[in-house]
């Protein structure tokens, strides 16, 4: 199994809920992926936190590249692009 956690810096932190409902909406049909959690920030949390949490599990590198190149994951890609800040993306993927 492969984990994928992208987490996201916002220009606007208060567009959190708007960008969770969004990946919700979209990357839920793409076949490849097996499991997908979305979290906003806690408004309580330091403001250095990053606002978005994608974190989504494969079967297999294999199928999070199909997910990576997926039209509904590149529509997410084009949405969330201008709501980020300029280097405002880290990721992750590592076997389990």
């Amino acid at each position: 199994m492969i984990k994928h956690i992208v987490m996201f810096k916002l220009n606007d932190p208060a567009d959190g809920e708007r960008i969770q409902a969004k990946a919700e909406e979209l990357l839920r049909d793409v076949p490849t992926l097996k499991k997908m959690e979305t979290a906003v920030n806690s408004k309580a949390a330091p403001g250095s936190n990053f606002e978005f949490v994608l974190i989504c599990d494969f079967d297999s590198i294999e199928d999070l590249n199909a997910y990576q190149v997926h039209p509904l994951h590149k529509k997410f890609g084009e949405f969330i692009s201008p709501l980020r800040t300029e280097n405002g993306r880290a990721c992750i993927d590592y076997e389990y």
